[in-house]
């Protein structure tokens, strides 16, 4: 492991509305306390993908897009990846999904988890990114986060109440999953 070693902690939502911002970067906070690891949001809005427009297959590395390059450049300026989303109808936003199929040799290798929430927790949504994420070759940790929210945690703007009330039942796993992130980085040197 190296001391310049960067976490992505993925913001996966763009809804103008969305709590996903605030649940990062509780768990970046949370996570970067003591940590050797340097963790950093990465939000998806601010990366303003289109919708995937490269002509070629993402493993021929033959970007002709600007676009596909800066993000090539981000991808891959990190050691490993935090992927922090809402469950949509059993699934995971598009935006993250073409987020990632922008891309493919980039994201091998690296190692990677999940912290999706939900009203009961996201684990559907977590399952089918976790499979996504083994496609890409990534080195998924053997845990992840699903973070229950239901309506008693949120305001009548969909905005959470408390967010640290909410997520502390979580601060266990979260330190354990950075102790994963260490081993991780540090076995696969």
């Amino acid at each position: 492991m190296e001391n310049n070693d960067r976490v992505a902690v993925v913001i996966g939502s763009t809804r103008p509305a969305r709590i996903c911002p605030g649940i990062a970067q509780w768990i970046r906070d949370l996570a970067q306390q003591g940590s050797p690891l340097r963790y950093e949001l990465l939000d998806l809005a601010e990366a303003n993908l289109p919708l995937l427009d490269e002509p070629l297959m993402a493993a021929l590395q033959r970007y002709e897009h600007e676009h596909t390059r800066q993000w090539s450049r981000i991808v891959s300026s990190y050691s490993a990846f935090v992927f922090v989303f809402p469950q949509y109808n059993w699934g995971y936003p598009a935006v993250l999904k073409n987020a990632l199929d922008f891309l493919y040799h980039e994201w091998r290798d690296k190692p990677a988890t999940v912290a999706c929430y939900g009203t009961r927790g996201g684990n559907r949504g977590a399952a089918q990114l976790l499979d996504v994420l083994q496609g890409l070759h990534m080195r998924t940790l053997p845990d992840h986060l699903e973070l229950v929210i239901t309506e008693q945690d949120v305001d009548e703007d969909w905005q959470l109440k408390d967010l640290d009330a909410t997520l502390h039942p979580y601060r266990d796993q979260v330190r354990h999953i950075d102790e994963q992130l260490i081993k991780a980085l540090r076995d696969g040197r």
